[in-house]
């Protein structure tokens, strides 16, 4: 027994300070040390099946395995399905690609399995009709018996308050459960005599398919694998499809007659999601900027304060790019590794990243428009007409909201922090969300400089378009 309760703690004597603490604030942790996540239970599962002849299987989740299922049919994110005219050569075809997939290095190779489709024992029996005859009989007399015997005929019902019941007469367990009982199965012939059924049938073993599936009017089967960590699974698949398709042109592989492959998996969810980002993300950006030239009245002023939108967006990709650099925030606070801390590892474009830059696109606009709307005000109310004063304007604005831009940035930063250090559920899906917000806000604080400079650069401008046209006039 590897752990205990608090009563049989108590009365061991074991003290608070002889158990493993939790960081979560519980008592004591029934895992050992090491065991952190559930990557780890998963790395020590994997670890102790290390058997020759057992493959590996994908890391899933009770329900995520049902909805993939669901989704894909496979019991696995990612697969190829080989359609074909017969079992045999489809399984013959998948274990070629399973050679092919477990040679690509964005492939987790342990986890490659093409379905050994053709593989189990079956028992035929093979009705003689040159003995039947001899006794008289005909095909369908003895496929009777054997049906009667085996599986049992129907031959009444039996009423069970409100439930009926078959009954149903066959031949006891012990005298149909193995090949030689079998074969004393009795045949009545027309003459009164029975026969053993081994004198008219031949019993042969043939090797037949574990199970038949079919999609689409064809049959199926399946290769599973999964991705290495740090990939993300639309480049894993591409990257089989490019190493199958290398085969196929050398002349490596050839794809049998009435053969047929498409890729499947969950990773088909993002393909399409990605499709309508490409068409919410460009129109979440119209509508920021119209949004902006409703305020501000023209497009120059109002795609001054836009830039704030790619600054930001710029550091949300930086952002990603340092969280799966192994030196960024590698130190320790307390005994605490900051990695740890704001759990930091590869991060891939999913869905949940694309859906936090829409987020930082919707608020990356605030610092210029809390600027620029108070350089704004300023030049009305002064109205300069040299660059000096243009310049001594946008400096006396710019100093005035420096803390509310400030105070604006640190607000969606710190705000952002309880979600990139929590570990409870959702939190897989809530942190790539919030990462590029919070990259994007961090360096989204240089608007600060960057929407005074074109302010003054533009009012500049103009003010040397005036002087020119007034010379011209003169």
């Amino acid at each position: 027994k590897d752990t205990l309760t608090n009563e049989e703690a108590l009365k061991q004597g074991i003290t608070k300070k002889d158990l493993i603490e939790d960081d979560n604030g519980e008592f004591f942790r029934n895992w050992r040390p090491q065991i952190k996540s559930p990557n780890d239970i998963w790395d020590e599962i994997v670890k102790v099946t290390k058997i020759p002849g057992i493959t590996s299987a994908p890391k899933l989740q009770p329900i995520e395995t049902r909805l993939v299922m669901l989704q894909t049919g496979m019991r696995a994110p990612m697969g190829i399905k080989v359609f074909g005219p017969d079992l045999k050569t489809i399984e013959e075809f998948g274990m070629q690609l399973e050679g092919i997939l477990k040679e690509v290095p964005s492939v987790k190779a342990e986890a490659v399995f093409a379905d050994r489709i053709v593989g189990k024992p079956y028992l035929h029996l093979n009705i003689n009709r040159d003995e039947i005859s001899r006794y008289g009989l005909n095909v369908e007399d003895v496929q009777q018996s054997i049906e009667t015997a085996i599986g049992g005929m129907k031959v009444t019902s039996t009423v069970e308050g409100r439930e009926r019941f078959p009954v149903r007469v066959r031949y006891p367990r012990e005298l149909r459960d193995d090949p030689e009982s079998l074969s004393k199965i009795l045949i009545p012939t027309p003459v009164g005599a029975q026969i053993p059924l081994s004198q008219v049938v031949d019993f042969e073993y043939v090797r037949g398919p574990q199970a038949i599936k079919s999609e689409n009017t064809f049959l199926v089967g399946y290769v599973l694998f999964d991705k290495r960590d740090g990939f993300a699974e639309v480049d894993v698949v591409n990257d089989a499809q490019e190493a199958i398709q290398k085969r196929i042109d050398t002349g490596e592989l050839t794809v049998p007659a009435g053969i047929s492959y498409k890729f499947s998996g969950s990773y088909e969810n993002q393909i399409r999601a990605v499709k309508r980002l490409s068409i919410v993300i460009p129109i979440s950006l119209i509508v920021i900027f119209l949004l902006l030239f409703f305020q501000f009245k023209t497009v120059i002023a109002s795609s001054i304060h836009f830039s704030g939108v790619f600054v930001a967006f710029a550091g949300g990709f930086i952002m990603l790019w340092l969280y799966g650099q192994d030196w960024f925030m590698n130190f320790a606070i307390s005994g605490v590794n900051m990695r740890d801390l704001f759990q930091m590892h590869t991060i891939n474009l999913s869905v949940a990243v694309w859906v936090g830059f829409i987020a930082l696109f919707g608020i990356a606009t605030d610092d210029g428009v809390i600027m620029g709307t108070y350089i704004h005000q300023v030049f009305e109310e002064k109205n300069p007409q040299t660059i000096p004063d243009v310049r001594a304007a946008v400096l006396e604005a710019g100093k005035k909201r420096v803390r509310p831009a400030m105070m604006t940035a640190a607000v969606a930063i710190i705000a952002l922090l309880p979600v990139l250090t929590s570990t409870g559920k959702g939190a897989d899906i809530m942190i790539p969300m919030a990462i590029p917000t919070f990259g994007g806000m961090t360096i989204q604080i240089m608007t600060m400089f960057v929407v005074p400079v074109l302010q003054a650069y533009w009012r500049e401008t103009v003010i040397k378009n005036q002087n020119k046209k007034l010379k011209k006039i003169q």
